[in-house]
């Protein structure tokens, strides 16, 4: 099976690609056009695997989709390439409108033209799987409710809004024009590899460095945290043996307060860590409250049910032990992490496609 990922250089792309490598069975065509969040470093065995090719392409470009299609022949597509993070969605929503929306639209109709120049037999067993996310449902009113796969959308950000607006799409074009879509939507991921503007890296190398650590309001809001090398391991699961036509939410069953996770990144950091900053007694003591998020939702949760269901998936790691081995790895790992920080990562965009 040789399958499309594009947003293959992200976070969670980057893990779908080094599982999927880990199988003999698949090939990866990795499309990205490595914008600020897309770090070739994130892939660092997948250039020596004979069965992965990397294309530097911006999918909001049809001419370009349609030659990817054309030279690679994709038995699947795992579409991941997004702009996600809620804050620069709140600054500057335009990008989110261009690549979430217009991008999917783009990648739609190239999936189209792509399967009607092949056999019967290729159309058949095609599949486009469109990964979301849970924040296109808004946010849950009380502490027993969950997201269900039917669960009404509510945006509440311009980056949920546009992913909303994308899943709205791969539905109208499996109706309208048949196209054999799959759909999921994850809660909150972590685990190493992660950009660092995102909550939990920012945290840990802000405590490294002994400065604030910026939460929310009173850090009440509720998240769902899903360790990404499970999220991996269901979307891989989808992409092969998911009905067509249906979504699967999927979740890592560890709600947890901003504020506790916070908490907990340093209770980690006070084992694994314990030379401090100059001038930091604690690492508790760096967390500073700030003026929360417009429309900052309060809590979501997955119901993960279905998928576990009918595709047998369920996560491994639990919050601690998927806690333990991020920030593990963040400590591990400083030269990732610093040429992000440096800038020093965005020398790779010359010159990085191999088709």
């Amino acid at each position: 099976m040789k399958i499309l990922v594009t947003g293959g250089a992200g976070f969670i792309g980057s893990c779908v690609v080094r599982q999927a490598l880990l199988d003999s069975q698949l090939q990866i065509v990795n499309v990205d056009k490595l914008t600020y969040a897309g770090n070739l470093a994130s892939l660092p065995e997948a250039e020596s695997n004979p069965n992965y090719r990397f294309c530097q392409v911006d999918i909001c470009d049809p001419s370009a989709l349609d030659s990817v299609f054309a030279e690679h022949a994709p038995d699947a597509v795992m579409h991941l390439a997004a702009e996600s993070h809620v804050d620069r969605s709140i600054d500057g929503p335009e990008a989110f409108m261009h690549t979430n929306i217009m991008g999917t639209y783009q990648l739609l109709e190239a999936s189209r033209r792509y399967l009607a120049s092949q056999g019967q037999d290729k159309a058949a067993n095609f599949r486009f799987h469109h990964i979301s996310t849970d924040e296109v449902y808004g946010d849950l009113e009380g502490p027993e409710d969950y997201f269900r796969e039917d669960t009404p959308y509510a945006p509440s950000s311009p980056y949920s809004a546009s992913k909303a607006s994308s899943d709205h799409l791969v539905r109208a074009w499996h109706r309208t024009y048949g196209l054999p879509v799959l759909l999921t939507n994850c809660s909150n991921n972590y685990g190493p590899y992660h950009f660092p503007e995102k909550l939990i890296p920012h945290m840990i190398l802000n405590a490294l460095a002994g400065k604030p650590l910026p939460v929310y309001g009173d850090g009440s809001q509720v998240r769902d945290w899903l360790y990404v090398e499970d999220h991996a391991r269901a979307l891989l699961t989808v992409a092969q043996h998911g009905e067509i036509g249906e979504t699967y939410n999927i979740g890592g069953h560890n709600e947890r307060r901003n504020l506790q996770v916070v908490e907990a990144i340093c209770d980690l950091l006070e084992q694994l860590r314990p030379a401090r900053p100059a001038g930091v007694r604690a690492y508790k003591d760096l967390i500073t409250f700030v003026t929360d998020r417009p429309g900052h939702d309060l809590r979501y949760a997955i119901d993960a049910s279905k998928i576990e269901r009918e595709l047998g998936w369920r996560p491994v790691e639990t919050f601690e032990s998927g806690m333990a081995k991020t920030v593990a790895w963040y400590l591990d790992n400083p030269e990732w992490w610093q040429a992000i920080l440096s800038g020093e990562y965005q020398l790779q965009r010359s010159g990085a496609s191999n088709p």
